[in-house]
């Protein structure tokens, strides 16, 4: 996402490289999807106690997942997906919250493996 935001596009509809980032997009909010409760599923089957931590924190992460969902969609809808509209999704706080989140579950669950 970010060679295709550095390209100055006009329009995803005119290269590889767009059509790859439409795509790329899609397998996103795909992704996105009932996030939480994979997550929930995920810790559950680790065991993990207490578990209120981990779930109140999952709630945090699921918030942010459809937060940053709203944002892809937003982008998605739009007929012309340009190199400077994904350059202001990529710089987008909602989809920033997300990784930030999920950079944080993944090193606190790497303990618990």
């Amino acid at each position: 996402m970010l060679a295709y935001a550095s390209q100055g596009l006009s329009s995803d509809q005119d290269s590889d490289t767009g059509r790859q980032a439409r795509e790329y997009l899609h397998r996103c909010d795909t992704a996105l999807n009932n996030f939480g409760e994979f997550l929930t599923r995920f810790t559950e089957g680790l065991g993990l106690e207490p578990a209120a931590p981990y779930l109140a924190f999952i709630a945090v992460i699921d918030r942010d997942a459809r937060d940053a969902q709203s944002a892809l969609q937003l982008v998605l809808a739009q007929p012309a997906i340009s190199s400077q509209l994904v350059d202001n999704l990529n710089a987008s706080i909602h989809l920033r919250a997300l990784l930030t989140d999920l950079f944080l579950i993944d090193e606190v669950l790497k303990g618990h493996r």
